[in-house]
């Protein structure tokens, strides 16, 4: 019994590597984004009468339609800053158009916004993939506005254009808060940093498949190369820990198409691929950060990298400079990479290969003197999504021995050789009581 649950994990393990060869139908050509299941339900008041309470560390669901506004509570002290994230993810298959966004923004009693975000699709509308943007309020800076006490209103608003599909959205809603600071800190953003990208990696890759939200991220280690595979109109996500005072770089590359190419005129022969990769980064409170220019694919190898980004520090907050202010704590950043399904039309609908290269150079720091508990603005002991250990992908696919549907699957095995065992056992005793019977 024991063998067949090896040979049970062995070949659950061996899945993926074989329906990576194969081509994809259309139908798996976009996968399901991966909700938190812990999240709660929760519906969105049309005007701040009767608006949720959204508790900090908890993670919530809703849906919102085309050009509609959705509201929300939090209810903050005086002393700690507050991030409420939204992840908008229309359904696989809908259009989405240049119009559409997803805008969050952060309010108090007098409507006035500490802080909002918004996120598109920008000149990448061909495909629909997950939106994420934060709104938030920051103590401790020279604002005169958002620093009291009470409740405070978090605004959710979808733009949408008239040729996009009309379908609701799914929404994922996260509250996270960050305690003060014991002692006040430097507030002077940096002027300048370190641009100068380190060299590519030479070495072995490691294969680190991604995962479809945020919540089950793949994890990466804090440098290193990394393959994947990839599946047009697909979206993989990454999460790597960056500590205080470390600078992360990035890149990512798009393989070659792979051969046979359905058309006999060549590889340039087919049409070019605007925005065939679309590469953005997120820090932990889900905020995003930015996003690496869309290749132009013409069946050649692309890449397309992040501009270089300030070291982690807690005086980045102040800046005016986006990007620059959103590098501003410690902990799991996330990268999402997605392929444009015109890739597919124009090479063949099959799997194309991705390598992901992250340096996060400079020593930790120390943590700025943060009155309580850092939450998730630490790169120890999880990430803000899930609460994972943190643990860095291994080469030979061993993430993906364990994903759900494996360790699903080994318990199910593991419960059937439980049962299998006892009954055994209990046959077992029963023929040695007949046998003691006999002799006696």
């Amino acid at each position: 019994m024991l063998c067949v649950l090896g040979l049970l994990v062995a070949a659950t393990a061996a899945a993926p590597a074989e329906s990576a060869s194969a081509s994809p139908s259309p139908s798996a050509a976009s996968s399901p984004y991966a909700f938190d299941p812990d999240a709660r339900n929760v519906a969105g008041a049309a005007s701040t009468a009767g608006a949720p309470v959204l508790a900090a560390g908890a993670t919530y669901r809703d849906t919102i339609k085309p050009d509609s506004t959705l509201h929300y509570r939090v209810d903050l002290d005086a002393t700690s800053s507050a991030y409420v994230s939204a992840v908008a993810v229309p359904k696989p298959g809908t259009k989405v158009a240049y119009g559409d966004k997803l805008e969050v923004s952060l309010q108090d009693r007098n409507g006035r916004e500490c802080s909002s975000n918004q996120s598109e699709f920008g000149v990448s509308t061909d495909f629909p993939r997950p939106l994420a943007a934060y709104a938030y309020r920051t103590v401790g800076g020279p604002s005169s506005t958002c620093t009291g006490a009470g409740p405070y209103y978090v605004v959710v608003r979808r733009d949408g254009d008239s040729s996009s599909s009309p379908d609701p959205w799914g929404l994922e809603l996260r509250h996270v808060s960050e305690p003060g600071l014991t002692k006040a800190g430097p507030t002077a953003p940096p002027e300048s940093w370190p641009s100068a990208s380190p060299a590519p990696g030479t070495g072995a890759p490691e294969q680190a498949q991604g995962g479809t939200g945020f919540y089950d991220a793949g994890p990466l280690g804090a440098s290193g190369t990394y393959t994947a595979w990839i599946r047009p109109g697909q979206t993989l996500f990454y999460r790597v820990p960056v500590d205080w005072g470390q600078q992360l770089f990035g890149s990512v590359d798009l393989a070659s198409a792979p051969g046979p190419l359905p058309s006999a005129g060549g590889r340039g022969g087919l049409g070019l691929v605007d925005g065939a990769l679309a590469v953005s980064l997120f820090n932990p409170a889900l905020g995003f950060v930015e996003s690496a220019n869309a290749p132009l694919y013409d069946g050649q190898q692309k890449t397309t990298s992040l501009d270089p980004l300030p070291p982690v520090a807690y005086q980045n907050r102040f800046s005016y400079r986006s990007g620059v202010r959103d590098m501003r704590f410690a902990g799991w950043y996330y990268v999402r990479v997605s392929l444009n399904p015109k890739v597919g039309s124009a090479y063949g609908d099959r799997p194309y290969g991705i390598t992901l290269r992250l340096d996060v150079t400079g020593k930790p720091g120390a943590a700025p003197a943060y009155a309580g508990p850092p939450g998730p603005f630490t790169t120890q002991g999880g990430h803000p999504a899930a609460g994972g250990t943190g643990t860095p992908a291994r080469s030979g696919g061993g993430d993906r021995a364990f994903d759900p549907g494996t360790r699903r699957l080994v318990g199910y095995a593991g419960i059937g050789a439980g049962t299998v065992l006892v009954l055994g056992l209990a046959g077992w005793t029963l023929a040695a009581r007949r046998r003691a019977v006999r002799t006696r």
